[in-house]
């Protein structure tokens, strides 16, 4: 099968076969640009008004910001990224969904004063974290701008959003939230290192392939657009027998117990940190057994879940585990970590589990990760997955208890490493902490981990859909991941 031919194999289930883009605009908008979603960012279409998919950026300052200089900076971000500038709409007669991006940036910060913001910070309670910082960061993962008053996708919005809040005298934060679709955790990363320079005034307009883009007024290709030749092909019956083979195998997953699996949902954040050496030894211990640090975090998890049924050791439960890997560096032509857009890719794996210790699980879990995307399934599985997730969209019935949840975790091939060059700039802009993550209370795993490694100490920022997990539950299973992580990290 061709390439070409491959490509619109892929997105036809979703109805994204490319029109020209001035079929798609209107007299009033002649500088703008358009293209059709494909076949992953259609999935986060369909899932953010659910509630999965909406990606928040936080920057806690100590310095207030100069609200104008900000301003300017976010407007910077947009022209050299032309998809921050993009608006996602919605052709109702066709249900795709198109990025229009229009020429000029247009982003306008949304300030809240401190006593707005201390109504979004509340009082103490047992359910919400102790962290001022990180009650806002909640806030944010559930303010949705891609619904409307039905609870579906709004026609026509704006992919980036910005908001200013202060939340003490001394204290400022600044958050950026973003359509998954235009984001993914490369693209965030990206940003977040690239905001405090454009404040600072250390970037410079005019070079580079991304302002060439702006120029052109264009966002960039979607991923099915960019596997090499022959990466993604899959015999029609093989495609077949493995979307029946998902399906299936969905009805024998385990799952961290329920807790309510009927009352509106949202997403909720706990934190799991390790201090320096307890994340040195884990570390030295994922490399001397040949593993990544996403195989031991999704093993502890699994050993914790299962943990907590107390059940006897042989018998076992299976769970599945979905790992997320960064594709920009394979794609066809490469791309690199500031080309913004969401370039990722899933691979899902079920591990039976039932007493195991950390690093044989660790090592089980990663090598069928390992072996996974060394056979391309990272590609050849992408249109499977993502018709699944839309399936389950629609029918949350055929998930157990209508939860939408299709694994267990789900962790990210590589952490976030902070290096010494963003440590500088984030002293210069007054940066005392941050956090970047993304909702999970329509479909998706009981446990989203968004892995930092900052000044050599492992940070999780865990997500979870609440109250189908109750607070008091994930941070149980938090703490008895940390330890089973802790102890596995003196055998080494």
């Amino acid at each position: 099968m061709g390439k070409n031919t491959h490509k619109l194999a892929i997105c036809k289930q979703h109805s994204t076969t490319r029109v020209k883009s001035a079929a798609l605009l209107p007299p009033s908008m002649p500088e703008s640009a358009a293209r059709s979603v494909g076949g992953t960012e259609y999935s986060w279409c369909r899932s953010v008004p659910s509630g999965t998919g909406i990606t928040v950026l936080g920057l806690l300052l100590s310095k207030s910001p100069d609200v104008s200089l900000l301003q300017t900076a976010l407007r910077s971000l947009q022209n050299s990224h032309p998809i921050l500038r993009s608006r996602l709409r919605l052709d109702a007669s066709t249900n795709t969904f198109h990025f229009i991006t229009p020429r000029d940036p247009h982003i306008q910060i949304t300030p809240f004063d401190l006593q707005y913001t201390s109504r979004i910070i509340g009082s103490e309670s047992n359910d919400r974290p102790s962290s001022p910082f990180l009650r806002i960061l909640e806030y944010e993962l559930n303010r949705n701008s891609w619904r409307d008053h039905s609870g579906s996708m709004s026609a026509d919005t704006d992919v980036f959003h910005a908001s200013l809040y202060t939340v003490s005298d001394q204290q400022w934060a600044v958050f950026l939230r973003l359509h998954t679709s235009a984001c993914d955790r490369t693209a965030a990363v990206a940003l977040l290192k690239e905001l405090p320079e454009r404040v600072g005034g250390r970037v410079k307009e005019g070079k580079g392939t991304e302002m060439e883009l702006e120029r052109k007024g264009k966002v960039r290709l979607a991923i099915e657009d960019l596997i090499p030749e022959g990466k993604a092909n899959k015999p029609f019956w093989t495609r077949g027998l493995d979307v029946l083979g998902y399906s299936l195998n969905s009805f024998r997953f385990s799952n961290l117990n329920f807790v309510d699996a009927h009352s509106p949902r949202s997403s909720k954040v706990a934190k799991m940190q390790l201090d320096r050496d307890e994340t040195e030894r884990l570390i030295v211990g994922c490399k001397s057994r040949g593993i990544k640090l996403c195989g031991a975090l999704a093993a502890a998890a699994m050993i914790a879940s299962w943990a907590s049924k107390q059940r006897p050791d042989f018998e076992k439960e299976k769970y599945a585990v979905v790992t997320l890997t960064d594709c920009r560096s394979i794609l066809d032509p490469i791309l690199n970590g500031n080309d913004l857009g969401f370039y990722h890719s899933a691979i899902l794996n079920t591990h039976d589990v039932g007493g195991e210790t950390l690093w044989e699980l660790a090592r089980r879990s990663y090598m069928a990760f390992e072996n996974a995307k060394n056979c391309n399934k990272h590609f050849t599985d992408m249109s499977d997955l993502n018709y699944l997730m839309c399936k389950a969209i629609d029918s949350p019935g055929l998930t157990p208890s209508s939860s939408l949840r299709t694994a267990l975790v789900s962790v990210f091939e590589d952490p976030v490493i902070q290096d010494s060059e963003s440590d500088k700039m984030h002293q210069e802009v007054g940066l005392e902490d941050y956090e970047g993550c993304s909702s999970v209370h329509g479909v998706g795993p009981s446990i989203a981990i968004f892995d930092t490694i900052r000044n050599g100490m492992l940070n999780c920022t865990c997500v979870y859909p609440s109250p189908l997990h109750s607070r008091e539950q994930v941070l149980k299973l938090l703490d008895h991941m940390k330890k089973i992580l802790v102890d596995a990290g003196h055998i080494n």
